[in-house]
């Protein structure tokens, strides 16, 4: 997937104002309606062009595209990383206008499809309204998940200052991480989305939860996994070695003649939950270096000694 630059494409600066980009838009709108050009590539650069707006005319997108940083030029490969939107508060607002059912790249999807942003329109305007539900993405360690917590969170909301450009302002909440939650589960805080209008009460955040990449873990809904190293007689003749799980080392049997990527269960030692997950070993053979005369001469041994071709049940 290629990295769009939005402000290339609208020709403004990353400085622009909300205003300039807004007057930029009305420009490359005339010049490329595929009504009115004569390019062949009118309507490309059109719906190029009408992306590029739908994300830079709204604080909220922009200041997450922006999140992104100037690492990235126009037409590179690109990936979006592990929780680059986390900490962005956004409003529960879709797109509005033509681009309810216009067809944005899967660039445009990569970020903002997962972003908070939905295709349903804000809630409906009128003297007594409700004010509208936030979103945002917060990252929690394992363990919180485990054990439960309260954590301190910091929260960047986008705005437009006085002198029309995008800004963050900071905002801190005390959250309890409730003890089994799992990743991709939201967390509602009543009353802490946008002011209502009139008579109408506050909307709500809903805060969705996503688990720090974990230096030895890996996590799938309720269940931990865990790529253990043995030894090649471990595997082969078996035997009783240490474990490391979230909630302490225990001692694990493992039978003889095991391969790599025999996955083992722990039953209950996941995620708590009304069934809790499991804890999964899967097992990684890992083999000493030939780093010495004696080593290389054992695995000699092995070699001339040992009837063993792992190949045999490709035909070779």
């Amino acid at each position: 997937m290629e990295f769009r630059d939005y402000y290339e494409i609208m020709g403004v600066d990353r400085s622009a104002t909300q205003d300039e980009i807004k007057r930029a838009y009305r420009k490359l709108a005339r010049k490329y309606h595929p009504d009115i050009s004569k390019d062949t590539d009118a309507e490309d650069k059109f719906k190029e062009m009408g992306e590029a707006y739908e994300v830079l005319k709204d604080p909220e997108k922009r200041a997450a595209y922006d999140q992104l940083g100037q690492n990235y030029k126009d037409g590179q490969d690109f990936t979006p990383p592990p929780g680059w939107d986390a900490g962005f508060e956004f409003s529960g607002g879709g797109f509005e206008g033509a681009a309810d059912s216009a067809v944005f790249s899967d660039f445009f999807e990569s970020l903002f499809g997962q972003a908070g942003f939905t295709r349903g329109r804000g809630q409906a305007g009128g003297f007594h309204a409700r004010g509208q539900d936030h979103h945002a993405k917060i990252l929690i360690d394992l363990e919180d998940a485990i054990q439960g917590a309260t954590r301190m969170i910091t929260l960047q909301v986008p705005e437009v200052d006085q002198q029309d450009h995008v800004q963050t302002r900071s905002r801190t909440l005390n959250v309890n991480i409730p003890k089994g939650v799992k990743q991709g589960q939201q967390i509602r805080l009543a009353g802490q989305g946008a002011a209502g209008m009139g008579q109408g009460g506050t909307g709500d955040l809903y805060l969705e939860i996503e688990f720090k990449p974990h230096s030895i873990y890996h996590v799938e809904g309720h269940d931990i996994y865990l790529d253990l190293p043995v030894t090649p007689w471990e595997a082969a003749l078996g035997g009783t070695i240490k474990v490391p799980t979230p909630s302490g080392i225990v001692e694990m049997k493992i039978p003889a003649g095991s391969s790599s990527g025999k996955k083992m269960r722990l039953k209950g030692r996941g995620i708590p939950a009304k069934t809790a997950g499991d804890f999964y070993v899967v097992l990684k053979i890992s083999l000493p270096d030939a780093d010495s005369d004696k080593a290389k001469a054992l695995y000699e041994q092995m070699k001339n000694e040992l009837n063993f071709n792992p190949r045999q049940k490709l035909g070779v």
